[in-house]
């Protein structure tokens, strides 16, 4: 008779009005696998572990209060929804990764949640095929180095993170995890807005990226795909639009890199066939418009609209420069014409560096930059040289009108 009661109790569970602080955990437990369990209106207590394939749906009026104790939501079942939850009030251990949502299934739909002062966001550890879609992300109001990540991928393949509005955390994280795709997603006045760690094949593409510290880094990452973001006021002294390091086969296309100290940066690839491309980027508004270290080739520039950089192109390293690619870039410090009217210039772009050289081979002396008597001796040198300066650059087929 017992058994026979358990399906009635549960019905009568899943259709009674939240009262204040109900645990979360038993509506779990008691809704079958595979079902919706849509909570009422109100306000639940955690943390709480969901260990089947189940949907719980907040309908947006539904919060789970952690009560400042681990993670607020565990995952640890494969095709588990979540959606319009408020996920809150996490514990505060960096080395238990506490958080609003700690996913360890394959195959998640995590959608239209809220989840605030928590100290990481949400992490996927070894969880492929799932989706994060439409969700709100904040972090606790510490400083930057205290608080936790928005998101944080491990081990975790294959997953789609789109359209979510994520500001105030430390970084997001996605490392040892390959073929993910960041798209349309905003990311504002945090460190670093994404950092790669051996996430080869990773899509990031259509995203806002601003008020950030850096804008993308990536490590060890290769073959990656970096499309039509817009990467803005990353104006950390060592903060970059994009940073590049031990990476090849990347394509950095169609992006806006506006007001960053450096908007490019990168050393060259680890093999010199797996070319780092950059190709139809607005390049504008940053102290280095692009600065590659190392100097060993490897790097194509093409098509890409330099305006109003303080420095367009910094070269430092031993190797020879020419190795890199430059074709067909729009240069606003471009001094020649375009007499046969074919949209291309009629000499090649070439940049030297003269006394500019004091400052990018002694890096002590980089605060005197655009200072009077730096000015006054990158005068002088291009005027009467005291040695032949150095060549950084030389584009055969400057572009004379700009890309936008």
């Amino acid at each position: 008779m017992k058994h026979c009661c358990l399906p009635f109790l549960a019905l009568l569970c899943l259709s009674v009005p939240a009262f204040a602080d109900q645990p979360l955990q038993a509506w779990i437990d008691v809704a079958p696998a595979g079902s919706v369990l849509r909570l009422p209106p109100g306000t639940y207590s955690g943390p709480a572990v969901i260990g089947k394939a189940l949907t719980v749906d907040g309908g947006g009026r539904a919060v789970i209060d952690g009560g400042g104790r681990g993670t607020v939501i565990t995952v640890r079942a494969d095709h588990v929804t979540l959606r319009g939850l408020t996920l809150r009030n996490s514990g505060n251990s960096h080395d238990a990764l506490d958080g609003g949502l700690m996913a360890e299934g394959n195959h998640l739909l995590i959608e239209d949640n809220v989840i605030e002062d928590v100290l990481f966001g949400i992490s996927l550890h070894r969880s492929d095929g799932s989706t994060l879609r439409g969700n709100r992300i904040r972090s606790r109001d510490e400083e930057l180095a205290d608080r936790g990540d928005g998101l944080r991928l491990w081990y975790s393949t294959g997953n789609l993170i789109a359209g979510n509005d994520i500001a105030r955390i430390r970084d997001i994280t996605v490392s040892n995890a390959s073929r993910n795709r960041f798209v349309d997603n905003t990311v504002r006045d945090s460190r670093r807005a994404l950092n790669l760690l051996f996430a080869h094949r990773t899509l990031v593409e259509n995203n806002r990226f601003e008020h950030n510290a850096t804008g993308v880094v990536a490590l060890n990452s290769d073959g990656l795909l970096i499309r039509g973001n817009r990467i803005t006021h990353a104006m950390d002294p060592s903060g970059a639009g994009v940073a590049l390091k031990e990476t090849s086969a990347a394509l950095v296309q169609n992006n806006q890199i506006i007001h960053c100290a450096h908007g490019i940066m990168a050393d060259s690839p680890m093999h010199p066939l797996n070319r780092i491309v950059f190709i139809d980027n607005l390049i504008a508004h940053n102290v280095t418009g692009v600065y590659f270290y190392g100097a060993k080739g490897g790097h194509m520039a093409i098509g890409n609209s330099f305006r109003s950089n303080l420095w367009p192109v910094m070269v430092i390293g031993d190797g020879d420069p020419m190795n890199d690619v430059w074709w067909g870039n729009d240069w606003d410090i471009y001094e020649g014409f375009d007499l046969d009217g074919d949209g291309i210039g009629d000499r090649p772009h070439e940049l030297f560096a003269f006394a500019d050289r004091i400052w990018m081979e002694t890096p002590a002396a980089r605060f005197f930059r655009n200072s009077p008597l730096l000015e006054l001796l990158d005068f002088l040198e291009r005027l009467a040289p005291f040695s032949a300066p150095s060549l950084i650059l030389r584009d055969p087929a400057p572009r004379m009108r700009p890309l936008r």
